[in-house]
């Protein structure tokens, strides 16, 4: 079987569809023999650390986002045809609306239409009504979580037998073991404390962090200076989506337990993980949520919601609360904190979680749809 595969987001690794499409090729091409890859990518130049094996159809597009759409619905299917592939995936929620050979599309998730806010610009309502309506002519749609498979068949009115939810997985790198020159320097660069409560990912309004630091007001009055929470990833500026976190932090007299460290590099973030006491992601819509799996497989205790998809990542395994209940969130993340033996118990549970999690498994899963559709 030959498959040609939507790479706009190849060179994105910091990005979850980044991640996504290089896992999922990687696997596919070490574990099925039988199938050969083409990535389709739009960008000048060559993408990054691709397989030998895997080839690459470079297709000439304009910048920005008119020429992502004109990718999307132009440049990929066209080159799907030049390259002859039997079968197409686009593993982001970006399909065209016609393409020649079968058609999978990965919708990760409907933020963008379960967020009112992320509604508001005329850009991406128009946007999101032709991947919609692409999304309904494919041939087949792999989604993260079940959750996101009831989203998709209640939101976009596509039959559930349509619909095949695969669960993504930590990369490798994400390990309890620790490698004491990395984390000694990773520690250097970030200039991190001994101990400390983290936060990694983004800071839109549905990453509910504002109730975080709600939360961490009252660590603060239980534990002082001890346990500061750092926010890692880019500060965004305040604007419709993006709180003003800097001026809630101020106005909370948090700014001596709080510290932003800013973007942190892929390769980091494992020892980042390892080093914190708990890691908290209070979330209020994921369409999977790696970063709790990826704490866990780092044997870090985990503080999350109990909203969208989450509950299904972290079993039992992890604090699953109300994303509205600050008061909750902050005694879970305290109980970690003082309590060793229990902050231990969480560490093994969550450890078994995500051994649960696997690569080779989301890529056999999605190869059975591939064989599926591959005759259609």
């Amino acid at each position: 079987m030959h498959l040609a595969l939507n790479a706009y987001f190849w060179n994105r690794p910091d990005t979850g569809s980044g991640q996504y499409t290089r896992q999922l090729v990687y696997h596919l091409n070490r574990f099925v023999s039988d199938l050969d890859i083409t990535l389709i990518y739009p960008h000048a130049g060559e993408p990054e650390k691709t397989p030998p094996s895997v080839r690459v159809q470079h297709v000439a597009t304009r910048p920005g986002n008119l020429g992502k759409v004109l990718f999307e619905q132009v440049g990929f299917p066209r080159a799907c045809g030049e390259v002859r592939a039997d079968l197409a995936h686009v593993p982001y929620w970006g399909p065209p609306l016609r393409c020649p050979i079968p058609l999978v599309v990965t919708v990760h998730d409907l933020i963008t239409l379960a967020v009112r806010e992320y509604r508001r610009g005329l850009r991406a309502r128009l946007y999101n009504a032709l991947v919609s309506a692409a999304a309904r002519g494919a041939t087949h749609v792999i989604t993260d979580s079940r959750f996101s498979r009831d989203e998709i068949t209640r939101r976009l009115q596509i039959p559930a037998e349509r619909i095949t939810s695969i669960y993504l997985a930590p990369g490798a790198q994400y390990t309890a073991q620790s490698e004491m020159l990395l984390d000694m320097a990773v520690r250097q660069k970030y200039d991190l404390p001994d101990f400390y409560v983290l936060y990694l990912g983004g800071y839109a309004l549905h990453k509910n962090v504002m109730t975080l630091l709600l939360a961490y007001t009252y660590v603060a009055q239980a534990l002082g200076e001890e346990y500061p929470l750092l926010l890692a990833g880019n500060k965004p500026d305040p604007g419709d989506n993006f709180p003003d976190y800097d001026d809630y932090i101020r106005r909370a007299g948090l700014e001596k337990y709080v510290r932003w460290i800013g973007y942190v590099e892929e390769a980091d973030k494992p020892a980042l993980y390892r080093n914190a006491m708990c890691f908290a992601f209070p979330s209020r819509y994921e369409g999977f949520g790696l970063p709790p799996l990826e704490a866990m497989a780092c044997g870090v205790p985990v503080v999350t919601s109990n909203a969208a998809s989450l509950p299904e990542v972290v079993g039992e395994a992890a604090f699953a609360l109300d994303p509205d209940d600050a008061r909750q969130m902050a005694g879970a993340i305290i109980s970690l904190l003082i309590q060793d033996s229990f902050a231990e118990e969480m560490k093994q549970k969550g450890l078994q979680q995500a051994a649960k999690f696997s690569w080779e498994q989301t890529a056999t899963e999605t190869v059975i749809v591939y064989d599926r559709l591959a005759g259609l």
